[in-house]
C-alpha cells in the first residue's frame, strides 16, 4: 500500500514475513518539490503502489519510507534515484514514464538490462516549439544509438514503437547540425489491403496519400512554414520509393519507410543508392506485409543477406516498445500468439506463396 499522510508505516506488509521485512527510507533533498516527485494528487505514488504491490510505502514530509522484502525496497529505493535524476535534468515525469522505469530496473534485477531509466529518458534528440522529442524504451535508445554509429541501419518493429518518428527526428537533428547537406524520406506506393483506383489531380496528388504520414512527422519537427520552403530548394525530398532508381545520394540522411512492402529487388535498387557521408535507415514491420501475394518481402530477405556486415544494424523493436495508447501493446500481442497457435497453416501458407514466387 501506498500513502501520503503523517501516520506510523505498519508494522506488517501483507503476503510478506515479519522476519523477511525490509524497511528503508529515502529522503528527498529539499530543493526538490514533492509534488514534482509524487505528482499531482500522488498520481506517481499510485503508480509505484501498483507496481510494487507487496511493498509498504509511506511518506512524511519530504521522507519516503519503504516496506517489504529487501528486493523490493531495493527496487523502490533505485526508482526514486532514477526519478530524481529526471527531475535534476530539468524534465517533468508522468505516469509513463514511471511506469517504463520501473520495468527498467526489473530487467536489471532479471539480468536482462544494463541501462538506467534516467540515461534513456533524458536523452533529447530534437527540440521544437517546447516540444522534445526523445527515446521511451531502452530498445529505442539502443535504435538511437546505432543510427549515430552506423551508417546503415535497420528498425522493424511493430506499429507505434516509434521507428519512422524517431528516425525522422535524427534526420531533423542531422540537417540541423550540417552534418548532411538534405534528407530524403520515401515509401513504396502499396495499398494497404484496399485497391484506390485511378485517383484524380496531378501525379503529385495520387502519390500524396502514400506520403502523407511522413509530411504529418516533419510538421511536428520543424516550422511549418520552413517546410513548402525547404521542399522547393530540395534540401528535404518526399518521394515514392520508385523515384530513386538511378540515383545516387551524397551528404544525405535517407529514410525508407514501410519496408515490408519492397520486393527483394526494390531493396536492392534502394541500398545501392547510398552515396558519399550519407547514412541510411529503413523501417518496417515485417507482420503487417501489403504485397501481393507469392511477393516476398524485401524486408523479410534483407536480414539473412546482411546479417553481420560491418557498419549494418538491425534493431528490434517489439510490443513494450509501442508508445502509442496500451491497447495497441497488446493488440500486437494477441496477433503474435494467434499466428503462434497455428504454425502449420502459416506454414503451408509460407510454402504456397514460395511455390507461386519460383513460379
Amino acid at each position: 500500500m501506498a500513502s501520503n499522510d503523517p501516520t506510523t508505516p505498519a508494522e506488517g506488509v501483507p503476503g510478506v514475513e515479519p522476519a523477511a521485512i525490509a524497511r528503508h527510507v529515502v529522503v528527498v533533498p529539499p530543493d526538490v518539490p514533492m509534488v514534482s516527485l509524487l505528482g499531482p494528487r500522488d498520481e506517481l505514488l499510485r503508480v509505484l503502489e501498483r507496481a510494487f504491490a507487496r511493498t509498504d510505502v509511506h511518506v512524511r514530509g519530504n521522507e519516503i519510507t519503504v516496506s517489504g522484502t529487501a528486493g523490493e525496497v531495493a527496487l523502490v529505493e533505485r526508482l526514486v534515484d532514477q526519478m530524481l535524476a529526471v527531475l535534476r535534468a530539468g524534465q517533468p515525469l508522468s505516469a509513463d514514464a514511471v511506469e517504463r522505469s520501473v520495468a527498467m530496473l526489473r530487467a536489471q534485477a532479471a539480468g536482462t538490462g544494463s541501462d538506467r531509466p534516467a540515461d534513456v529518458l533524458t536523452l533529447n534528440i530534437l527540440s521544437n516549439r517546447g516540444r522534445t522529442i526523445r527515446p521511451k524504451t531502452v530498445n529505442q535508445k539502443h535504435y538511437v544509438d546505432a543510427i549515430d554509429t552506423h551508417t546503415v541501419v535497420f528498425g522493424i518493429g511493430p506499429a507505434g514503437t516509434g521507428k519512422t518518428y524517431l528516425a525522422m527526428a535524427k534526420a531533423v537533428q542531422a540537417l540541423q547540425a550540417k552534418q548532411v547537406n538534405r534528407i530524403v524520406l520515401t515509401r513504396p506506393a502499396v495499398e494497404a489491403g484496399e485497391r484506390l483506383g485511378f485517383l484524380p489531380g496531378t501525379l503529385t496528388d495520387k502519390i500524396d496519400p502514400y506520403l502523407r504520414p511522413l509530411y504529418d512527422a516533419l510538421h511536428d519537427m520543424l516550422d511549418p512554414d520552413s517546410i513548402p520552403r525547404l521542399m522547393t530548394a530540395g534540401t528535404i525530398e518526399v518521394a515514392p520509393l520508385a523515384y530513386m532508381r538511378g540515383r545516387t545520394l551524397n551528404d544525405a540522411f535517407i529514410i525508407l519507410d514501410e519496408a515490408q512492402n519492397t520486393s527483394p529487388e526494390q531493396m536492392k535498387m534502394f541500398l545501392t543508392r547510398l552515396g558519399f557521408n550519407s547514412k541510411v535507415v529503413v523501417t518496417g514491420d515485417v507482420t503487417q506485409v501489403d504485397l501481393p501475394s507469392g511477393t516476398e518481402s524485401g524486408l523479410r530477405v534483407v536480414q539473412e543477406i546482411l546479417e553481420g556486415i560491418e557498419d549494418v544494424h538491425f534493431s528490434r523493436l517489439t510490443s513494450t516498445d509501442v508508445v502509442r495508447h496500451r491497447l495497441v501493446s497488446e493488440i500486437v500481442d494477441a496477433y503474435g500468439r494467434w499466428e503462434d497457435a497455428r504454425p502449420a497453416a502459416s506454414a503451408g501458407q509460407r510454402g504456397h506463396r514460395e511455390q507461386r514466387g519460383r513460379r
